[in-house]
């Protein structure tokens, strides 16, 4: 069986952006997504078509434990996310990862022994719901002219494809274009019960600029986003950006 690819593997492969952003690029659309798309993109930086993030933070599997992650999201490719994460002190490494239209997710006990192997429909449709949500760590893709932009109770409502598939994106921002939330209905079975659509999304608190794009630098993500469930029993995910690079 060949070695699974690496977030570096996925960055090497990357192509490199051959177009700058231009804001006339956002004329014609909603007033809150050029205020959205307008801070998050600096005119001139990169159309970039991939991601390379570090990240630090806490992860809920039961108790909450600290974690060590790199990431890498490529257009129209996908994207991988490799972690190693502290269980009483014991080391799991592994990943969660969509590529080229297959979920699948890996963990092992000192990457050695097998401690969670799952993959098949619903996790794809689980990771295309994720990678949906982590278009915000590559805003331009949400400058794309296929991406389709409507107001929404909450703010903004975006159709974004991932693998094909439409899905509609919900962001929140402030009246400066700063994202605060983001929210969308995401495939998955939290708690172990059978798989359907649970309100799914994250708590932007903190931002950062690289090359020219700004993005969430802090973030809390859970299930069942926008209600009082996230708070209590959701949220499983706690990270802050270490380092961040566009191509």
């Amino acid at each position: 069986m060949p070695k699974p690819i690496s977030p570096d593997d996925l960055w090497r492969e990357a192509p490199a952006a051959v177009e700058r952003f231009d804001p006339a690029l956002l004329a014609g659309l909603p007033a809150g997504a050029q205020r959205l798309l307008g801070h998050a993109l600096a005119p001139g930086a990169p159309l970039a078509r991939a991601v390379r993030l570090a990240m630090t933070g806490t992860i809920r599997l039961g108790d909450w434990h600290p974690f060590e992650a790199d990431q890498v999201i490529v257009r129209d490719r996908g994207m991988v996310w490799a972690a190693r994460v502290r269980m009483k002190g014991l080391p799991i490494r592994g990943s969660d990862r969509l590529l080229d239209g297959r979920g699948t997710m890996r963990w092992a006990l000192f990457g050695l022994i097998p401690f969670l192997r799952a993959e098949g429909a619903d996790i794809t449709r689980s990771a295309r719901g994720r990678l949906r949500a982590e278009t915000i760590w590559l805003p331009s893709l949400l400058a794309d002219p296929a991406v389709t932009w409507t107001e929404a109770d909450a703010g903004l409502r975006a159709r974004v494809r991932v693998d094909g598939e439409p899905g509609d994106l919900d962001l929140t921002p402030d009246a400066d274009g700063r994202l605060q939330e983001v929210r969308l209905a995401r495939w998955g079975n939290p708690g172990g019960g059978p798989f359907g659509e649970v309100p799914f999304g994250g708590v932007m608190e903190a931002e950062g600029t690289f090359q020219g794009l700004t993005i969430p630098t802090r973030v809390r993500v859970g299930w069942w986003s926008g209600t009082e469930r996230f708070e209590r029993e959701g949220e499983f995910f706690r990270a802050e950006l270490t380092g961040a690079e566009f191509r």
